[in-house]
């Protein structure tokens, strides 16, 4: 099967660095990406959360900053969880293979 998903735009923030307890650097952000203008001249935006793993993971935060222009390339992930309110979620993020 095929998923993958590119997507351009700027970062909302930092890349927020994190370490899971086997060692692995991971770091998550959000990239606003614009669609084209409707007709009517209205802009909208979609903020894309994203993930990166590993070597991906240190070199977003080593050359990536809030306001940059990025492209990423990976796949589109669902994932379920417990919310604080004892609710099921389901969150998508897109798990970063290149980023550029």
């Amino acid at each position: 099967m095929l998923n993958t998903i590119t997507i351009q735009g700027r970062l909302t923030k930092n890349p927020e660095p994190k370490t899971i307890p086997s060692g692995t650097a991971l770091c998550s952000f959000t990239i606003a990406s614009e669609r084209p203008k409707k007709k009517d001249g209205d802009q909208q935006t979609d903020f894309i959360p994203c993930i990166a793993w590993a070597k991906t993971a240190e070199f977003m935060q080593k050359y990536f900053h809030k306001g940059d222009m990025i492209i990423v390339s990976g796949r589109l992930q669902s994932r379920q969880y417990e919310g604080q309110d004892g609710k099921n979620h389901l969150a998508y993020e897109v798990s970063i293979s290149e980023a550029n």
